[in-house]
């Protein structure tokens, strides 16, 4: 190993133990959520890493699957970087990934009013009011999504499975269509339209 790969190796390892180390003290966001101000505590307080090399770290561990590190990192790139709509989002949905559903909703409202035109934030928002069976609301950011982008394939997929929820199955065979129009590989798209068209065609065979 060249000197410079030993000093790469050295820097990279530094990093990681700096990050473990700070993440112990950081607070959980539901401990903060009555102090968004964060009292008198400096984003100085915390690591040296800026929000970006800290977002990007929080992302690793997302990949790995621990969330808990991830949104001890994302919460202290949020202190050393506010009112940044990524940032709040990416909370907003490790929280819903580890089922604090109301937490998460209140993150990703926060990004919302930040960023209004980010078709990403209305389809998370849109996922979590149909886990929260709060339908015309998920309704009403998937309408909002597709405003923004028409073309996206898995917008109509989700948009299919709130139909079905909502007990609409001609319009969700509809959504489902209009994904495979846009993405004819969309295999889960496929299946879902399959299964309703052979409800209907059984349904149809019963009544003769």
């Amino acid at each position: 190993m060249t000197l410079f790969q030993l000093i790469m190796l050295g820097a990279s390892l530094f990093f990681a133990y700096k990050i473990y180390e700070h993440i112990q003290t950081l607070k959980d966001p539901e401990d903060e959520s009555n102090n968004r101000d964060h009292g008198n505590r400096t984003a100085e307080a915390f690591s040296p890493f800026d929000a970006s090399s800290l977002i990007d770290k929080a992302d690793e561990e997302m990949q790995k699957g621990d969330l808990q590190k991830a949104l001890a990192i994302y919460s202290e790139a949020n202190i050393k970087e506010p009112h940044n709509p990524e940032t709040l989002f990416k909370m907003g949905y490790t929280l819903a990934q580890q089922e604090r559903d109301d937490e998460a909703l209140e993150y990703y409202k926060e990004a919302l009013e930040l960023a209004p035109d980010d078709k990403y934030i209305h389809q998370a928002m849109a996922s979590l009011y149909r886990k929260m069976g709060e339908f015309a609301s998920a309704r009403n950011h998937l309408n909002r999504s597709l405003e923004l982008d028409p073309n996206s394939a898995i917008t109509f997929y989700n948009y299919g499975n709130l139909l079905l929820d909502m007990k609409h199955p001609d319009e969700a065979k509809g959504m489902y269509k209009n994904a495979l129009r846009l993405d004819p590989d969309f295999k889960e798209a496929k299946e879902e339209l399959a299964k309703l068209e052979k409800e209907s065609s059984d349904e149809n065979t019963a009544n003769i």
